[in-house]
């Protein structure tokens, strides 16, 4: 006879008894809006450079009478802004349109070769190894330290050797050269500039000029854009160097031309009806538009350079 066995049915496997996880404190969030007190700095430097633009813009709409009779920041009895445009630009037969073509002349050829020099010379040092690569460094950190002015007569002597005194090239020659835009390149060139992009591109049989203008100058955009603000700002501001090797007033830049009206405008000369203070003034607001211009147009170079690293390939 048979048993049947009835099978028990399974029975649970057993619960380990699992330590209790500790508890962690919770991290207090980090606030991600902005400071108050970085926001108060932020806005007294802001008010630090604008206020001396706001003076100007303001000053430049006044006529000589109000001038000097209303507050100096607050506009006085009339608008008197395009009046004074019209005058600066009639004063003397348009001298000072003469000037301003001057300025840019000297501005446009001068910042671009020294940022193109620059940038070709700071990658040279950056990637090329040659012997006198340290001492040509070195050179180049020791011309950072020596001021424009302390070379100026010096450069007038060599440049009246030469019987280029009193020509564009005595401006041109000297705006060439930017040590610190070199050195600023040459940083930049380092780690912009991939070595193994470099060695690709010479296996494939590309030369090094090809290489520099097709590979290595896009890279290397944001630092020469950023280089020629720096050399195109001094050079628009240039006043010693063409005041010592320049004579004739029709190849000054803005800066002699607008030096010379104001010192008519102190001694109270005029010509005609037409006073100098106001036209120093309009003149003076209407030399840096191209500089703001050319920092609004420029900057888009800056942002492509800062995100072109953050994404990870």
């Amino acid at each position: 006879m048979s048993a049947e066995i009835a099978e028990a049915p399974p029975t649970a496997p057993a619960v380990r008894d699992r330590p209790a996880r500790p508890v962690r404190p919770r991290r207090r969030k980090r606030r991600t809006g902005k400071s108050p007190a970085l926001t108060i700095v932020m806005g007294l430097m802001l008010a630090y450079a604008l206020l001396p633009l706001v003076w100007l813009f303001v000053s430049a709409t006044k006529s000589n009478r109000t001038l000097y009779d209303s507050p100096g920041m607050w506009f006085g009895d009339g608008f008197h802004l395009f009046t004074n445009i019209h005058d600066v630009l009639t004063y003397d037969d348009g001298i000072y349109l003469r000037w301003f073509g001057n300025t840019l002349l000297y501005s446009v050829l001068g910042a671009g070769g020294a940022a193109l020099i620059a940038t070709m010379g700071g990658y040279a040092l950056a990637k090329f190894d040659f012997v006198g690569r340290r001492f040509l460094s070195a050179l180049v950190l020791g011309a950072i330290s020596i001021p424009a002015t302390a070379i100026a007569v010096p450069t007038y002597l060599l440049f009246s050797d030469m019987g280029i005194v009193n020509t564009p090239w005595a401006v041109l020659l000297p705006s060439l050269a930017s040590p610190f835009g070199l050195y600023l390149m040459q940083v930049y060139a380092r780690d912009a500039v991939p070595d193994a992009m470099l060695e690709a591109a010479r296996i494939d049989g590309a030369g090094e000029l090809r290489i520099f203008f097709t590979i290595a100058l896009r890279l290397l955009a944001p630092g020469f854009v950023t280089v020629l603000l720096f050399t195109l700002v001094a050079t628009w501001n240039n006043y010693f160097l063409p005041l010592i090797v320049l004579n004739d007033p029709d190849l000054f830049p803005l800066t002699v031309g607008l030096h010379q009206w104001n010192d008519l405008a102190q001694g109270g000369n005029s010509v005609g009806n037409v006073p100098l203070m106001p036209l120093v003034l309009t003149g003076s607001l209407l030399a840096i538009l191209p500089l703001i211009a050319a920092f609004l147009v420029l900057q888009r170079f800056w942002q492509s350079g800062l995100s072109a690293g953050g994404v990870k390939q």
